[in-house]
């Protein structure tokens, strides 16, 4: 018998969402906005996967403050990535795309990371 269960959603303040492939990753980024009641900033930003850029994007993501990082990848172009963001202390999490833009059709690069990022936090 199926038991009701009471889930609490958990919103995460500095969240940053990741669509990667072989050559590039997609990162969205949402922070607070300034001042009482600020609507959130967003930052989509598009990164080459060689170690390099994803250093540079790991710092940035440091000096914004990000906590949880969602990622959605093709094949296994997530692993270094993965390793890195886990190395500088982020949560990371890889999810199935499939899972999280049920409602998208076609979705491209920068909006399946908007539906991780929906997925991940408000």
């Amino acid at each position: 018998m199926l038991e009701s269960s009471q889930d609490n959603e958990e919103i995460i303040e500095r969240v940053a969402a990741l669509d990667i492939g072989k050559a590039t990753l997609v990162c969205c980024v949402r922070v607070p906005g300034q001042g009482p009641g600020g609507r959130r900033r967003q930052e989509v930003a598009t990164y080459s996967t060689m170690t390099r850029s994803l250093l540079t994007m790991v710092d940035r993501l440091r000096e914004l403050g990000v906590t949880r990082v969602v990622m959605e990848s093709t094949s296994d172009y997530w692993k270094p990535v993965f390793y890195l963001l886990e190395a500088a202390g982020m949560d990371a999490w890889l999810v199935n795309a499939k899972d999280i833009c049920l409602a998208v059709r076609k979705p491209t690069g920068s909006t399946r990371s908007g539906c991780a990022r929906s997925l991940n936090g408000r």
